[in-house]
């Protein structure tokens, strides 16, 4: 029970804590209808001069998103624009990673010439660009190439990477650079320019291990492997992040060693990408939802954000945020103009819900993984002493089985071999082991089913307590959605609908019980 209180409470606060921080973003539409972009990049020394890529263009503003015009259109088969880049300590070059090779400007986007084109389709098709004051890398769909003379000539490293899916580069930057790249086939890193690579963590392809995946929505051309984004604090160089499709993972000593960060709070473990603010802020992008790192949990900061499926995530010098998605870009401030409080949120979208600890009570009820069961055990495995063991005897005595009648001349009969009587003898005894008082083997097996128990109840507190803030915040978006749009209003509704029936599955039906209820309550 104590179990059960404190997870209310600790998901609650969690809750509240991140509706309130997420008071402090508002989000503004600087798209001007430019929908579904891939790609952003905002100049590091004029945040009002922005670059986007979607659908084979690349687009500029440079009063903040006020107006976009577009200053290079790529052709081919595959135009998707990937990565746009501009090097912080030159604020007029700008690379393109696109899916017909890899693009640079000069002149802030206003004149660009293609620099590198691969030999075949998957080669020729960029993925992820890094210009250091050493070399130019380009990752691709069949590996990484490098050019030590600003793009005249490339060569492909072969040996440790080979011709994998490169997702992106990093690098800590100045002149002894430690670059890190993120692969299909693992997190490599170099100390020397690119010249040789080390692995530093193997990756998995994707349901491989037998752990579940959760996933919203996979870009399938990215989806090779588990791993999605590496990203270096240029601050601290020993700590090095990278998200996957299972969470985020941190290392303290430059990948030498790895530790997960904690998932709770993270509604979708699959993290498309990582960013890390000048105040030492991490933030994760999922398909759903942007996520701050604070206090060992994930709070998320994209409420009131309606922009569909999230695509990219960058900040500026000023660390505010920038967000592409399939409505539009977005732009956030620091303010409070949601003025979230947790009053409001408790008047309006809990009042017609049923407390989470009855719903916990319920899905354990219904599963029979009440810790009162496990105490049962243990009572009735000490009960076993005052059962005595029975011990039955049979004897069958066959003596004499066979014998010859004779001596008479008046019977019939006589002088034959005729079968005698048989004699059976049996016994019964009872024993008591009262050492089985104080312990007996069924409790070795009581432990390891008590431990399997246990982890099931937690498993399914999580799974309620993820349904039942999932629904919390599926309600919120639906009531933030324009009534016009009716087919994303449409998907919430299936959506709120189908986490219904979750919670009804895992509770009996107890959940929608308990909505007909207060809504009957409210109505008299």
């Amino acid at each position: 029970m104590l179990k059960i209180i404190f997870s209310f409470v600790m998901v609650w606060l969690n809750m509240m804590a991140g509706v309130l921080l997420a008071g402090d973003f508002s989000w503004e539409d600087i798209g001007k209808d430019n929908l579904n972009c891939q790609a952003l990049s905002v100049n590091a020394r004029d945040n009002k001069i922005i670059f986007a890529g979607k659908s084979g263009n690349i687009l500029k503003t440079d009063n903040a998103g006020k107006s976009w015009r577009r200053v290079l259109a790529v052709k081919g088969r595959s135009a998707r624009i990937n990565a746009l880049v501009m090097p912080k300590d030159n604020g007029f070059v700008v690379y393109a990673a696109t899916g017909n090779g890899l693009y640079r400007s000069s002149y802030s986007g206003e004149r660009w010439e293609r620099i590198f084109r691969g030999k075949t389709e998957s080669e020729n098709q960029c993925t992820a660009v890094l210009s250091t004051t050493q070399a130019i890398f380009v990752g691709t769909k069949a590996g990484l190439f490098i050019s030590r003379d600003n793009g005249r000539s490339w060569h492909k490293q072969q040996i440790e990477i080979g011709s994998g899916y490169i997702l992106n580069i990093e690098s800590t930057g100045g002149q002894n650079a430690a670059v890190y790249l993120a692969a299909s086939s693992g997190i490599f890193k170099s100390l020397d320019h690119g010249e040789s690579w080390e692995r530093i963590f193997v990756s998995y392809s994707l349901g491989g291990s037998g752990e579940e995946i959760d996933k919203e929505e996979p870009d399938p051309p990215r989806k090779l492997a588990d791993i999605n984004f590496v990203k270096v604090d240029i601050h601290n160089n020993n700590l090095l992040y990278f998200s996957s499709a299972r969470g985020v993972y941190r290392s303290a000593n430059r990948g030498q060693s790895w530790e997960k960060l904690t998932e709770y709070g993270l509604l979708n473990r699959d993290v498309k990408m990582i960013c890390l603010a000048d105040s030492l802020e991490l933030y994760a992008l999922t398909a759903s939802g942007v996520f701050l790192y604070t206090q060992e949990r994930w709070l998320e900061i994209s409420f009131g954000l309606s922009a569909g499926k999230l695509n990219y995530f960058t900040l500026d010098n000023l660390n505010n945020i920038y967000i592409t998605g399939e409505k539009g870009i977005y732009k956030s401030s620091r303010g409070n103009v949601l003025n979230f409080t947790r009053a409001s949120l408790s008047g309006e979208y809990l009042k017609d819900e049923p407390r989470i600890r009855d719903l916990q009570e319920a899905a354990i009820k219904y599963a029979q993984v009440n810790p009162e069961k496990i105490l049962q055990w243990r009572k009735d495995a000490a009960k076993k002493a005052f059962l005595p063991r029975i011990n039955v005897g049979l004897d069958r005595n066959s003596t004499d089985l066979w014998h010859w009648e004779g001596g008479s001349t008046t019977k019939s009969g006589d002088d034959v071999l005729r079968r005698g009587r048989e004699s059976i003898d049996w016994d019964i005894s009872l024993s008591w082991d009262l050492s089985d008082l104080i312990w007996n083997d069924a409790q070795t097996s009581i432990d390891v089913r008590s431990k399997l128990l246990v982890e099931l109840r937690n498993d399914i507190l999580d799974q309620v307590n993820k349904l039942y803030f999932e629904r919390l915040r599926v309600k919120s978006e639906l009531d933030n959605l324009a009534l016009e749009d009716r087919h994303k209003r449409f998907q919430k509704q299936l959506k709120l609908e189908e986490l219904t029936a979750s919670l009804d599955a895992i509770t009996s039906g107890y959940y929608s019980e308990q909505l007909l209820l207060l809504a009957k309550k409210q109505q008299s």
